[in-house]
């Protein structure tokens, strides 16, 4: 590990370990945070794509700055064999676990929501799609303060510049990206509404037992809200969805429209949605 890393930073227990390296927590003048050392070595491996997510992420989350709802890039180490992030620590449940514990009440959903969108409209703002907004890449800080994380497949865009290639997860990828064709920023929302959808009902709006399948109900693109999970929800946060899980993407909300929508700006006060029971199955299939 790099001596310069070692001298500015307390490095403290190990976190967390994935097929890329190792997360450690770490502690500068009494602030936490988390270090994401990152093995070099998958650049070499000849994964095209595990090479360009090592490569993309430092420089997106550069470029992203600093955001109350984005985790936060302290300082970037390198030496001969890591790369080593500097990242705001987020050690609470992220959202993944909290939505294989229960369905949310339309205010929680809200709240989360809310947050969610300021950093997706904040991304797009500078020309950044996140591209593979999920659960499990929805955390949240010690202050519970939600952070968007994991930015390995986002993308720049421009207005003369779409996207192209199926990246993200099958539950929470957008209607054109499966499809195959170019695509913009709004595949973020897209995947933003499958996110609030599954907080409220506990399971995937467009379901699969494969990924196959899945690909295919969200090409069919049928959005329903069956009685048992959505009888209590309110007509505005079903809108909501609505314009959300547009497959017309010139009818699909932006970030920005979505933060002006009244259930966002009520915090989820408009009537109906509260918190039930478990969830029905956890939706998260990785598209690798």
């Amino acid at each position: 590990m790099t001596e310069a890393l070692k001298r500015d930073y307390q490095l403290c227990e190990e976190l967390g370990r994935g097929r890329f390296g190792v997360v450690f927590k770490a502690i500068r003048n009494g602030d936490t945070f988390a270090v994401k050392s990152i093995h070099k070595r998958i650049a070499d491996s000849g994964d095209s794509l595990d090479a360009q997510c090592l490569l993309t992420e430092p420089k997106i989350l550069k470029l992203l700055g600093s955001h109350p709802n984005v985790v936060n890039l302290h300082d970037l180490y390198e030496d001969d064999d890591h790369l080593h992030m500097v990242l705001d620590l987020c050690d609470a449940p992220d959202l993944y676990r909290r939505v294989t514990l229960r369905v949310f009440s339309e205010s929680e959903a809200a709240s989360v929501m809310t947050q969610l969108m300021h950093a997706v409209a904040h991304c797009h703002s500078l020309g950044v799609a996140h591209r593979d907004i999920k659960p499990d890449n929805i955390l949240f800080d010690g202050q519970e303060r939600l952070r968007l994380a994991d930015f390995g497949s986002a993308e720049n865009f421009s207005e003369a510049e779409k996207m192209s290639g199926v990246v993200g997860t099958p539950y929470y990828v957008a209607p054109e990206v499966v499809a195959g064709r170019e695509y913009g920023e709004k595949v973020d929302v897209w995947s933003c509404g499958v996110v609030l959808y599954v907080m409220l009902a506990g399971f995937p709006p467009f379901y699969g037992e494969t990924a196959a399948e899945i690909f295919d109900a969200v090409l069919r693109a049928n959005l329903r809200f069956p009685a048992r999970a959505f009888n209590s929800v309110s007509a505005a946060l079903k809108d909501l969805l609505r314009r959300m899980l547009c497959k017309d993407v010139s009818r699909r909300f932006s970030a920005e429209q979505v933060l002006r929508h009244p259930w966002i700006t009520s915090g989820g006060e408009l009537g109906g949605g509260q918190s039930c029971g478990p969830v029905a199955d956890k939706a998260g299939i990785a598209m690798d």
